[in-house]
Formats: C-alpha cells, sequence, structure tokens
C-alpha cells in the first residue's frame, strides 16, 4: 500500500483508537502514548503490505495485542479497567476482539477486590453475585434487615470501584519476608505449649513485625504483605485471641517484643555483657575454688572420675545458676512481671521476644552461641526447684513441652527424697532426661546416683547465691553505669505498646538472663578456667536440683 492510502487509514482511525485507549488505560499520557504505538504499528505494516483486505479488524486486531501487552507491564501494579467498564466491555462490538488475558486480569483483579470488603460485605457479595441467592433469603440467614444487605451491596459497590482504581502499595515483604531467627518465652507457659508455637508461620510472623512500631487495618496489612486480606484477618483474629496482637478499633499492633537492633545497640550491648562478665565471672570462680562448700556433701551430684574432673564439672553448672540468681537485692524492680506479662487462654503467662533474621545487619558477640542456648527455666513445686540450661555444650533438653516434663521430674525426685522406691520406668525416665544414672549392685538391687547437681537444703544454696550477690553488690556502680547505657538506648528505640515488657527486660539484665550466664561461661571457657566437658557429662551439665525449705 502506498503512503497516502495509509496515512488516510490512520487518520480516520486515530480518533476511535484514542478513545479505545483512553477508555482502558489509566491516565491520559498513558493512552496517548498506547494510541501512539498502535497506530505507528498499523502503518509500518499497511506501508509493508498489500494483502490486508479487513483494514478495520487489522486495526482492532493491532489494538487487542498493544493492551495486552499493556495490561502485562502494568499487572503488578495497576489494572486500568474499573468494575463499571466489564460490562460495557462486553457489550461493545470491539470486545470480541479483546484478547482473554484482558477479562482473565479484569476478573483477577476483581476477585483480589472483594477480598479487601469486610467480612459482612464479602459473605453478602458472594452470596447474591455468586451463588445467586435473593436479598431476602441472605437476610434471613445473617440475621439481619433485607434493607441492610442491600445496604451493604450498595457500599460494596463502591469499595471495588475505588479499589479497582488504586495503586496497591508495593513492599519488600510481599517478596522478601522477614524471618524470625529466634522466638522466646519469659514467663511460664501454657497448654499450648510454646509461643514459638503460634509464631512458627511466615504470614504470623510477618504480620507482627510489620505492626510493630504503628496500628495496620487488616487490608493494610494484606497490601503490604502482598497477600488476600481473608488469610490475614482469620490469622490476626487468632494472634490477637492468643495476646499476640493489640486491637484498637480496626486496626492492629504488635504486643511482642520484636529485637531488630541497630549497630550502635549491638556494640553498646557486646562492651556491657563482656566487661560484665569479665569482672564477675572471673571473681566468682575465683572465690568457688575456695569455698568449703566445693568439697563437703553440701553439693551432691555430678559425673566425674576424680577431684579436678569433679571441680570443673560443678563449675560449669554453679556459675551460670549463681549469675542467673544472684543480685536481686541491688536489682530495679519498677516493673512487676505481672504488669509486664501477657494472660494467654491457654494459662500461660508470659513476655513473647523475637530476633529478626537479617543476613546482612551485624550480629552481636556470640550470636551463633545464643541461639544454641535456652533458660534459665526455673520450675518449683512442693518446696523443690528444678534448673537447667541448654547450650553448646549441652545436649539438647529443653523443648516445648519441658515445663510439664520438669514437674513430673521434680515430683519422682522429691519421691526419691522421702524414700520412695520408684518404678522401672520412672527410673528410666530420669536416667533418659539425664537427671540420675542407675546401676545394678551386687545384690540385684538398683543403685541411684545423681547426675545432675543436687542440693538437699536450702542453707547452701543460700550460701551460693551470697557469693554473687557480695560480687555484684560490689561492683554495682560500674554494672549499673553498663546496663543504663545500654538499657536507654533500647527504651529509646522501643514501641509504647511494649514498653512496660522492655523495661521489665532491661531491669532483669545480669539477673536470670541468658546473655550474660552465656558471656561468662564464654570468659572461663576462652580462658581455660573451665575445662572441656567429656560426652557423658554433656547430658546432665548445667541442670540442678535444689531443695528449697
Amino acid at each position: 500500500m502506498n503512503r497516502k492510502n495509509a496515512e488516510k487509514i490512520i487518520t480516520e482511525y486515530m480518533r476511535p483508537v484514542f478513545g479505545f485507549a483512553l477508555k482502558h488505560c489509566r491516565t491520559v499520557q498513558d493512552a496517548e502514548d498506547l494510541s501512539q504505538e498502535i497506530m505507528f504499528k498499523v502503518y509500518h505494516a499497511l506501508i509493508r503490505n498489500d494483502c490486508i483486505e479487513n483494514h478495520s479488524s487489522f486495526i482492532w486486531r493491532s489494538a487487542r495485542n498493544a493492551l495486552a501487552n499493556y495490561y502485562r507491564d502494568n499487572s503488578r501494579r495497576y489494572i486500568g479497567i474499573s468494575s463499571d467498564d466489564i460490562a460495557a466491555l462486553i457489550a461493545d462490538e470491539s470486545a470480541d476482539i479483546l484478547d482473554d488475558l484482558i477479562t482473565d486480569e479484569t476478573a483477577r483483579r476483581l476477585h483480589m477486590e472483594i477480598a479487601y470488603l469486610s467480612k459482612m460485605q464479602r459473605e453478602i457479595v458472594a452470596a447474591y453475585y455468586f451463588h445467586g441467592e435473593k436479598q431476602s433469603a441472605i437476610a434471613a440467614r445473617l440475621g439481619i434487615a433485607s434493607g441492610t444487605v442491600k445496604w451493604h451491596l450498595f457500599e460494596a459497590k463502591k469499595e471495588l470501584k475505588r479499589g479497582m482504581t488504586m495503586i496497591r502499595q508495593n513492599s519488600e515483604l510481599k517478596f522478601d519476608p522477614i524471618k524470625f531467627a529466634l522466638i522466646g518465652t519469659c514467663g511460664s507457659v501454657g497448654s499450648g505449649v510454646g509461643n514459638e508455637n503460634y509464631l512458627r508461620g511466615a504470614l504470623s510472623q510477618n504480620i507482627i513485625y510489620y505492626v510493630h512500631n504503628s496500628p495496620a487495618s487488616v487490608n493494610e496489612i494484606a497490601d503490604m504483605l502482598g497477600v488476600s486480606p481473608v488469610y490475614v484477618e482469620s490469622e490476626a483474629e487468632y494472634l490477637e485471641e492468643n495476646g499476640f496482637l493489640l486491637k484498637q478499633g480496626d486496626k492492629y499492633l504488635s504486643n511482642v517484643l520484636i529485637d531488630h537492633p541497630s549497630d550502635e545497640i549491638i556494640e553498646l550491648h557486646d562492651k556491657m555483657y563482656a566487661e560484665a562478665a569479665e569482672i564477675f565471672a572471673n571473681e566468682l570462680y575465683d572465690e568457688l575454688s575456695h569455698s568449703p562448700l566445693m568439697t563437703d556433701d553440701s553439693i551432691q551430684g555430678g559425673l566425674y572420675e576424680n577431684d579436678e574432673q569433679r571441680e570443673n564439672y560443678l563449675m560449669w553448672t554453679l556459675i551460670p545458676y549463681i549469675a542467673a540468681n544472684s543480685g536481686k537485692t541491688c536489682a530495679e524492680q519498677s516493673v512487676t512481671f505481672d504488669e509486664a506479662a501477657t494472660c494467654r487462654p491457654d494459662g500461660g503467662k508470659n513476655i513473647c521476644y523475637a530476633t529478626v533474621e537479617d543476613a546482612s545487619a551485624r550480629k552481636p558477640q556470640y550470636y551463633d552461641s545464643v541461639k544454641s542456648w535456652s533458660g534459665p527455666c526455673w520450675n518449683e513445686m512442693d518446696g523443690y526447684i528444678a534448673w537447667s540450661v541448654d547450650s553448646e555444650w549441652s545436649d539438647v533438653r529443653i523443648n516445648e513441652l519441658y515445663q510439664s516434663t520438669a514437674f513430673r521430674i521434680i515430683s519422682l525426685i522429691r519421691g526419691m527424697a522421702e524414700g520412695k522406691e520408684l518404678s522401672c520406668e520412672e527410673y528410666s525416665f530420669l536416667s533418659e532426661k539425664g537427671w540420675i544414672s542407675v546401676e545394678k549392685a551386687d545384690d540385684c538391687s538398683n543403685k541411684v546416683k545423681f547426675s545432675a547437681l543436687y542440693i538437699p537444703d536450702k542453707a547452701t544454696n543460700d550460701a551460693l547465691i551470697a557469693i554473687g550477690d557480695r560480687i555484684k553488690e560490689k561492683h554495682h556502680t560500674r554494672l549499673n553505669e553498663l546496663r543504663g547505657e545500654y538499657a536507654r538506648a533500647v527504651l529509646a528505640d522501643t514501641p509504647r505498646q511494649v514498653l512496660k515488657a522492655q523495661r521489665y527486660s532491661m531491669q532483669s539484665i545480669f539477673l536470670n538472663d541468658g546473655w550474660f550466664c552465656l558471656y561468662c561461661v564464654k570468659s572461663l571457657t576462652e580462658s581455660g578456667k573451665l575445662k572441656p566437658l567429656t560426652q557423658s557429662q554433656k547430658r546432665s551439665v548445667m541442670m540442678m536440683i535444689i531443695k528449697n525449705n
């Protein structure tokens, strides 16, 4: 075809093609660009090809293909057809030339927007439009007036129009969700076991992370995470029911202490624990070495073959125990545990904390070691206490069932202390858990020995704790300076709704503090004061039974 005839055809179709593009594009600029692209391609095709008989069909087919490409390019952020245009598009005589992609994308976007409606509106829209129920039947089933159903349908239509013409928020959380590296529990767990059991999924973790600093609605959370609000809604309700989210009107706020510290806070953290452990652990080691408590029967149990092994084994357990339990008299008590903890429906009462995994961020010193650390765990019943820690130097013994296991252990050991003969199954249970070893004596009776440490009277326990009290009191000023500098930085970065829990956590530094116990042990292993343990010793190290009355 010659250029003059091609230009005549282009001029004839320029306005209709622009109107077509304007109807289906997001902006006038997009429509201008698209219509120019269509007519440019048509013009060059016409002058290169004399075999095009139906110019109208060819031009609209070209328009269809260009529009389909437009949707492909923009589908991640926007589909520019409103809900009212769907019916008009189908009825239009040019609609038969539109690619299935357009109607498929439009339906997909419409279905996605339905998910952003409220629960009531979703149910009514689905019943009326997709299941063909009459408004009166819907009203009867939901126990509301027919006029209310009609109102919801009207409001839903307005919301769908708004949703179809807006750009949804883009976020890295859609394709690069965060992951909690550590999930912990400060306090008691309930029948639903530990907090990690509730927050093990990516959806729950990312919901809690997104609403950590400011509240957000279900739709806002869904938009940020790139998932359907239907799933966010049910998960948020579940998390709120179990105390991990707080509800503020129609918005949610995190009730979890999330640790995602700055480099400055990590530097203060490392400095605080390294200096405090260097002071405390070495003085405690030296005082215990010269204490008569280490050489008499005040402390029973342990796995060793000679006196040197016995002292080393006792040090491995007593040092983290005393580090965790001494210094209560000089500790700050501005927030009580009852004020800071959350009472959960499963019977648990605790503070939930989590650490965000960030491969590019600076890690605290001994970060890999703390991932193997669990505890200190402290369980008391009938005047007996079971105390234990898991670490890189011990077997893994603390799990989500530990609390119920600890109470059974206490009950059985109390029975042994009162002279009760246990069953073979009960002895096997305590032996399997590392608390005792059982051997057959010459007369075929059971010879039972504590593998874990056993302190049979309160006076010995008090004397051990008093050693730690004296050291912490001696260095009280410096320890407080270290703790205060770190705590101020952390609290300044803590959201208001978890401030009490964070204050309780900060006042617990150097007291029942897993990080402090870890640093104390690290200080002594790296200096060579604590000698390596045998494989059999790892089963029972850092475990104690204390008679506390």
